[in-house]
């Protein structure tokens, strides 16, 4: 598929079809039911979304092989995430995902899958804020379909090969795990290390250093922040050992009106509250910047400058702990009063320097398998990315000449499914409720009337369509 979705060469045999020749669309069956309302239906079938399952439920609406493909929610435009995926069995979709029922006579349901998450959307998943594939959109995707027994044999062939790249997504993920564990072991060890000192001195960091925070200027204000070249930074930066960039820019106007500091390189920050799970994690400014007020700022006093590497350290070692202190109320927030109290040891700067140097051995050796595990996870999304395109372009098994082409099962199928058109009774939309009808005055019904019933809603052999709360799209 060449950029923007367009059809490119495809080899012999195969054909450019639109998908909503291949599939059936059930999308007039899908019943979105809110979050509150499952937790009272909380079941055992399966309640699907855009990207996968997202809970459960106690009734299904449908029971059967099945593609989803988001509708919204998804990001259409990342080659390696997920927009379509097979289900079984009995199920409930809601209102995000397109449901398809492949046309089995002339599609694997596997090859599709993997074809339209390797599909370019460009051109057909549109949207401002948030990227909506249309059910008119989707029907036109241009789809290149081999003939059926080269789909199964290169569905087979995918299966095979990224069930072993996933073997070894697993094994780089627990790599990174056990990465993630050494080092709050390495963490640990050093505050058991100062801890076991009791003739170390402990002091609090309000008598080693000055404690602020800052602020946020007003967003009414555009001239606090229009055109603006200093640097604000925000709790959710506060995530990695080192902060070297904004999270926004302000204006010298901003920086002169308000409460904000300019704060200098090798400042220390801690987040207070904030973006995820940053409250009570450490890093150090390598700019000059300002910061939000769900930043702490340590500036440490003169005498102190030799201690900041100690500081941060013992800060860092502290996160687990830091991020349990409260200052009261609902709100497990730090605040500065709870930040000056923070006990550090100190031991003497021949000792602190050797156990610093011990922590940078460690920690380093850290980073290095990090970067080594992180490298794997990006080679085995490029070698999905790559098989899947493969598959796609007729490269990944090789044809065999004496199967009925796509264009010949196609004809033949379009045949059959003119006749059997032909042949039934012209049906009413589903879609369409006698309530959403107009009525004549002298039709509409008495006030205490019991309501219409819905067409659209699924029968099933079962049970009767209870009355749901619709889910509002997130």
């Amino acid at each position: 598929m060449s950029e923007g979705g367009t059809p490119s060469e495809i080899p012999n045999g195969w054909a450019w079809v639109a998908l909503g020749e291949l599939v059936d669309v059930l999308d007039h069956l899908r019943v979105p039911v809110s979050a509150k309302e499952r937790t009272k239906r909380f079941g055992d079938v399966p309640y699907y979304g855009a990207a996968g399952q997202v809970g459960w439920i106690d009734e299904a609406v449908f029971n059967e092989e099945l593609i989803l493909l988001g509708e919204d929610g998804v990001q259409f435009f990342d080659p390696d995430k997920q927009k379509a995926y097979l289900i079984s069995g009995p199920s409930w979709v809601n209102n995000h995902a397109h449901v398809l029922r492949p046309l089995a006579k002339v599609i694997d349901r596997r090859y599709l899958a993997h074809y339209l998450n390797c599909f370019d959307y460009e051109g057909f998943a549109n949207g401002t804020t948030r990227l909506k594939l249309t059910k008119s959109a989707m029907l036109r995707i241009p789809v290149a379909l081999p003939p059926l027994g080269e789909q199964q044999r290169i569905a087979g062939a995918l299966e095979e090969q990224i069930s072993r790249l996933d073997a070894g997504g697993r094994f780089v993920g627990d790599a990174l795990k056990k990465a993630a564990q050494y080092s709050t072991l390495v963490a640990q060890r050093l505050l058991q290390l100062a801890g076991s000192k009791s003739s170390w001195p402990v002091t609090r960091i309000k008598d080693i250093a000055e404690v602020g925070s800052g602020s946020t200027p007003l967003r009414s204000r555009q001239e606090y922040y229009k055109d603006g070249d200093i640097p604000w930074v925000t709790s959710g930066l506060v995530n990695e050992p080192y902060v070297d960039r904004a999270s926004q820019y302000i204006t010298q106007k901003a920086l002169d009106e308000t409460s904000l500091r300019l704060l200098p390189p090798g400042t220390l920050l801690m987040a207070m509250y904030g973006e995820g799970k940053t409250r009570g994690k450490c890093a150090e400014l390598r700019i000059w910047a300002t910061t939000n007020q769900a930043c702490a700022s340590i500036s440490l006093k003169k005498e102190f400058e030799g201690r900041k590497a100690w500081v941060k350290a013992v800060l860092q070692a502290k996160y687990e702990e830091n991020r349990k202190l409260s200052a009261g109320g609902v709100q497990k927030n730090l605040n500065l009063g709870v930040i000056k109290n923070i006990k550090i040891p100190l031991p003497p700067m021949e000792e602190q320097d050797r156990i610093l140097r011990e922590l940078d051995e460690q920690m380093n050796a850290v980073a290095r398998l990090q970067d080594e595990a992180e490298r794997g996870m990006r080679r085995s999304l490029m070698l999905r990315r790559a098989l899947l395109k493969q598959a796609c372009a007729g490269q990944l098994v090789t044809q065999d000449p004496v199967e009925e082409s796509a264009e010949t099962l196609l004809a033949r199928i379009r045949g059959e499914r003119a006749t059997l058109g032909a042949l039934e009774p012209r049906r009413r939309s589903p879609r369409r409720a006698p309530a959403q009808r107009k009525q004549a005055p002298d039709t509409t019904p008495a006030p205490d009337a019991p309501p219409p019933p819905r067409a659209d809603a699924p029968a099933l052999a079962t049970a009767t369509q209870p009355t749901l709360d619709l889910e509002i799209p997130s």
